[in-house]
């Protein structure tokens, strides 16, 4: 048995997890926060058998799509009274970080 990890962003989640559970998968949310954008995202628990893992993978790569998003980026001011300005700044957001661990036991109760 594997256990698929994966952190999706919360305008993805909803959409992922109807999808793989359309597909029969059981999925446990978790919200969490990205501590590079400090933004929300949600981390996806999803237990599944070894060869159910690239069907999983697959249903998570094709709902969670890579976009740009404009962020605030601190930024030293130089010469203001004010230590930080906020600069905006265009990056890519999006998409899923998975991980697959092995799971050594399995028991519901």
């Amino acid at each position: 048995m594997k256990l698929v990890l994966a952190i999706v962003q919360d305008e993805d989640v909803t959409d992922v997890v109807e999808e793989l559970t359309d597909a029969n998968y059981r999925v446990t949310k978790l919200a969490t926060t990205g501590g590079f954008l400090r933004s929300g995202n949600t981390t996806l628990l999803i237990g599944v058998e070894e060869e159910m893992v690239d069907e999983v993978i697959s249903i998570i790569k094709e709902e969670c799509q890579q976009r740009n998003a404009v962020v605030s980026a601190p930024s030293s001011s130089g010469g203001t009274s004010s230590p930080f300005l906020a600069i905006p700044v265009e990056i890519e957001v999006g998409g899923a970080n998975i991980f697959v661990v092995d799971v050594d036991k399995f028991v519901r109760v």
